[in-house]
């Protein structure tokens, strides 16, 4: 049985198959070049109406016989009929918004993401066996102008220069008439050639589906043959769909335009900005572009400031953490540091207290790179290290300005770190973020950058860890049952495990069939009680610092993500996934 794919092992253990026949039908795969199910439905060892009840139980996606459904045909035009092919899909009818579609494997996701965004329509799968769709595919596809959308890199695209308008606008849906680029009025540039091009529409699309979609960034990666697309949704990496290499230079270079980079240097690294005018509201775009070997991939980090949490009590605190930070941010002075890797929702934790006590009284001042919102009643400084305004200068000039609240955006290296130090033990309220694996970390990594641990006790009053988490989707919501034995090894007491109940999603059109739609932050909040500076100051380890602060009652990252799950918002699998065992 080892031998065999995870499929044919399922097919062994319904009885449909036998262990044999499902050998046999692997090597006839093999040479046919087809799924297991249909070599199978071949050597006449299984039926395909049988099969298709298996697979429809198996991916939990109801079944179809497509000898039984008209297919409408006037939808076959946006899906390419390689397209249909390759992934063994086929778009049947509409209804409103939505569109039905029939696959052979509901677990593609690509496929199934690249068909929404070509269609901007949510969809209903079916599933049904890969015999039956090629005969759909057959049959109904020479009925249609089998010409491709420019898009899927067929013939229309190695032969044309630049791309069709028309063939633009059914991949994207949107007319670029309803995004409008913000130009610095210091550093104005011209996009009357850019404009010119049906390459802005692609663009402006991509962009726009990415905010519609909840992306928090866009990678555009030139691979060998082809151009990958890729959304993070929810800090999972999603493949939206391919295009053609002959777009690829276009492509690049329309974004460093808008970007204002340098698009004959393709050669470094550049970082720019793109500012939008979409639909009333304004949208930042964090580029960076890095030269690859086919290439230059570009990312593109979305600042969407409608977007932004500032309020404490919904980041994701459990109540105790809540009280413990916001005491630390109502203390006069000393240094408080959030840590956590990139991506975890420092800054917004760290806006979101800023926010919490900016007062008409309060003079708070930042330090960032780059500066990500901007927050009224506060002052934000951009570092420029090019002209030497580093972090190190710019606390040393805010001391001159008569702070109360100083914040960094990070603390790198030892200058920063003494300054910061130095600035908290002379009456200022000092935030900063710093990368360590946990909140009893830090107080190490300090002390490694050549900070001595007298200060550190005496500056420190709280550290804060933190990871995001995915939320299970509301609307797919159900409770699931989890064995004892995993619930012991990943840290629920004994006497909780008869009560604790565990949920999931199962997957559907509002979370695109992921079972999670949202995240929340997942913390460690560590305030530096008395105890804690006498370990420091004794040299204590990071083991020592840990178990003590978890005696004088911190909550571990892997606690308070089980408390999360404890709460129905998010999944064992995914506190397992952002967090380590304590």
């Amino acid at each position: 049985m080892a031998a065999l794919t995870l499929l044919g092992q399922q097919l062994v253990k319904s009885g449909l198959v036998t262990e044999k026949q499902v050998e046999e039908g692997l090597a006839l795969q093999k040479t046919d070049n087809t799924r297991l199910g249909t070599a199978l439905v071949k050597l006449g060892y299984i039926k395909e109406e049988a099969l298709m009840e298996f697979l429809s139980k198996q991916y939990n996606t109801p079944p179809i016989d497509l000898s039984k459904h008209q297919v409408d045909t006037t939808l076959l035009k946006m899906y390419p009929y390689e397209k249909a092919r390759k992934n063994m899909m086929i778009p049947i009818s509409k209804d409103g918004s939505s569109l039905k579609i029939a696959i052979a494997d509901p677990s593609n996701r690509p496929a199934i993401e690249e068909i929404q965004f070509i269609s901007k329509m949510k969809t209903s799968m079916y599933v049904a066996p890969e015999a039956m769709i090629l005969r759909a595919i057959e049959e109904y596809y020479p009925k249609v102008d089998k010409q491709k959308v420019a898009l899927d890199g067929g013939p229309s695209a190695a032969t044309k220069a630049s791309l069709g308008m028309d063939e633009i606008n059914k991949l994207i849906g949107r007319a670029s008439k309803n995004v409008t680029v913000i130009e610095d009025k210091e550093e104005r540039v011209s996009l009357k050639d850019a404009e010119a091009a049906p390459i802005i529409t692609l663009v402006n699309g991509i962009l726009i589906n990415a905010v519609s979609d909840r992306a928090s960034d866009i990678h555009i990666e030139p691979a060998e043959k082809e151009v990958i697309l890729r959304y993070r949704m929810d800090g999972v990496l999603k493949q939206i769909m391919s295009l053609p290499m002959s777009i690829k230079n276009a492509l690049t270079s329309r974004i460093k335009i808008m970007a204002r980079l340098d698009i004959a240097e393709r050669r470094i690294p550049q970082d720019g900005r793109i500012k939008l005018k979409y639909e009333g509201g304004e949208i930042d775009f964090r580029v960076s572009t890095l030269p690859v070997i086919y290439g230059e991939k570009i990312v593109m980090r979305l600042l969407d400031k409608s977007n932004l949490q500032l309020d404490l009590t919904k980041l994701g605190f459990l109540q105790k953490q809540l009280d413990d930070f916001q005491e630390a941010l109502s203390k006069p002075y000393g240094m408080l540091l959030v840590t956590g890797p990139t991506g975890s929702g420092k800054t917004t934790t760290l806006y979101s207290g800023l926010a919490s006590v900016s007062k008409p009284d309060v003079n708070i001042t930042t330090a960032e790179d780059p500066v990500e919102y901007n927050l009224a009643g506060i002052n934000q400084v951009q570092i420029k290290q090019e002209v030497g305004l580093t972090f190190a200068s710019a606390l040393r000039a805010f001391l001159r300005q008569d702070p109360d609240i100083i914040m960094v955006g990070e603390i790198r290296d030892h200058e920063t770190a003494e300054i910061g130090i130095k600035a908290a033990l002379t009456g200022h309220m000092v935030l900063s973020t710093i990368h360590t694996n946990d909140a009893p970390s830090t107080v190490t990594r300090l002390i490694n950058m050549g900070i001595e641990p007298f200060l550190v006790s005496s500056a420190l009053i709280l550290v804060l860890a933190q990871r995001l988490a995915r939320k299970i989707c509301l609307n797919c919501k159900n409770e699931i049952t989890i064995s004892e034995k995993i619930l012991v090894q990943v840290g629920i007491p004994k006497e909780e495990i008869g009560t604790f109940k565990t949920y999931s999603g199962t997957g559907c059109q509002a979370c695109n069939q992921t079972g999670y739609k949202g995240r929340i932050a997942l913390y460690e909040v560590m305030p530096i009680k008395s105890e804690l500076k006498e370990l420091i100051l004794s040299g204590a380890t990071v083991e020592d610092l840990k178990r003590e602060a978890v005696r004088l009652g911190m909550l571990t990252l892997r606690q308070s993500g089980l408390a999360k799950v404890k709460e129905g918002v998010t999944t064992i699998d995914e506190v397992l996934r952002c967090t380590f065992g304590d």
